[in-house]
């Protein structure tokens, strides 16, 4: 009765995994033909880049085949258990030529004929240790599932680093461009003061410095925008020469809102994905020690058989008097094995008290990790209020330099020191962006948001 409970099991559990597999060869199938082919010119906002990418990152694609390779590991192990059909057809015939006669071109060479012979076999064979095995390859399938989730937060995350990156590059060149416009102008009116004998073409000159030291840092600040561009392009795997428009905003991405929400959510362990993942291999440490311990329990084997011999017109044989069908049954039970088996059990056995460890200290870890998180994103928060208040007033004194300039208020040095806070509040303006935006992916990716 045991050994039928245990048959029924085995059987509903590969009936169950063998739809789950269908399941997801259909999910993971349209989800190849979503991939889609790179216009000349992509129009993204934040959501739609991210959601561009999770299709086209072969990456991510891979990771969505590593899955498809761990349902199929896992069907190989259930199929082993189901029942094994084979078929063979056959016919011999015997030539001999010592039976050659005279009439060899009239009748032929003489032969023996055997008959036509069909034959087909079942065989079924299951133990403790497949189960178990088809149970680990479900946790694997789990695993893998967690990697691949893990993959596209890491690249949404990427993405609107990226995305930010370009977003604020362009606003400080939009920047850099209007005070090279406004130091431009006072140098064309500094060198008709100097034409007229009001000024000293020293003061030309130095403004003129001050303009070439701005295209240089215009020029460098574009190539930056490419080379964020092409990362990008990367990210969402389009070609090289499609042209990319992005159309949000920075300041709906950089919400304070979001941050505060952030910071006051609560932390639940169960959803971090590593913690998941060390939970999946303490299962796993489990799962081993079981399969370790069948090493003491039957194999169970059943087959059949059936043989037909058919014979052709004039054919003549002898067969002896035999049922063509044969059925079998056949229970395995290790006996002695020198300690190998209580080896292995207590092997495993330590194995799945390191993973327990190894899952506690990491508990505690990740609290320690969920507090920095909070830490450096109140920080980064702070930080970029902070330089773009800097970078407001910056620009503010700037102009009024530039103005008190025009007017002979303000000296040369006046205007170049003004002009140099501008560049260093802006350089630490876009450090404060990209601080604050790898805060919160971090700290978003922990919370699996």
């Amino acid at each position: 009765m045991k050994k039928t409970v245990f048959l029924i099991t085995a059987l509903a559990l590969s009936i169950n995994m063998m739809a789950e597999d269908h399941v997801l060869a259909a999910t993971h199938g349209s989800r190849r033909d979503e991939r889609l082919e790179a216009p000349d010119t992509l129009t993204l906002s934040l959501a739609e880049a991210q959601n561009y990418a999770i299709k086209q990152n072969r990456s991510l694609k891979n990771a969505s085949l590593a899955v498809q390779e761990a349902y199929a590991a896992r069907w190989q192990t259930i199929a082993a258990m189901l029942p094994q059909v084979d078929g063979t057809i056959g016919k011999t015939i015997m030539y001999d030529d010592s039976l050659r006669v005279k009439t060899v071109d009239v009748f032929g060479p003489p032969m023996s004929m055997s008959p036509w012979t069909f034959n087909a076999q079942v065989a079924i064979g299951f133990n403790g240790q497949g189960i178990v095995g088809a149970l680990l390859k479900s946790i694997a399938i789990d695993m893998k599932k967690l990697s691949l989730e893990q993959s596209e937060s890491q690249l949404r995350g990427n993405v609107m680093s990226m995305y930010v990156s370009v977003l604020a590059l362009q606003s400080i060149s939009n920047i850099l461009d209007s005070s090279l416009v406004n130091i431009q102008g006072l140098e064309a009116m500094t060198q008709k003061a100097v034409e007229a004998g009001a000024s000293e073409q020293t003061a030309a000159d130095q403004i003129r410095v001050r303009v070439n030291n701005l295209k240089n840092s215009i020029n460098a600040q574009q190539r930056s925008i490419v080379l964020a561009y092409n990362s990008l392009k990367v990210l969402l795997d389009v070609p090289v020469e499609t042209t990319l428009v992005l159309t949000e905003d920075m300041a709906a991405i950089l919400s304070p809102e979001r941050v505060i929400t952030l910071l006051s959510e609560n932390f639940a362990i169960e959803n971090n994905l590593n913690y998941q993942l060390l939970q999946k291999q303490v299962e796993i440490a489990k799962a081993n020690v079981h399969l370790a311990g069948w090493a003491y329990g039957p194999t169970v084997s059943a087959y059949g058989q059936y043989t037909k011999r058919v014979y052709g017109k004039g054919e003549t044989g002898f067969e002896m008097m035999s049922s063509p069908y044969t059925v079998g049954l056949t229970v395995s039970v290790p006996i002695w094995s020198s300690g190998k088996r209580a080896a292995g059990v207590i092997e495993k056995q330590i194995a799945l008290e390191e993973a327990k460890n190894t899952l506690s200290e990491t508990t505690d870890n990740l609290q320690i990790q969920y507090r920095q998180l909070c830490f450096n994103l109140t920080n980064a928060y702070e930080t970029y209020v902070t330089e773009k208040e800097n970078k407001a007033v910056s620009e503010r004194i700037f102009a009024s330099s530039t103005n008190k300039f025009k007017y002979g208020a303000a000296s040369n040095l006046e205007l170049t020191n003004a002009s140099n806070d501008l560049l260093n509040a802006n350089s630490a303006y876009i450090q404060a962006i990209l601080s604050l935006v790898n805060a919160q992916v971090e700290l978003e990716n922990f919370l699996n948001n």
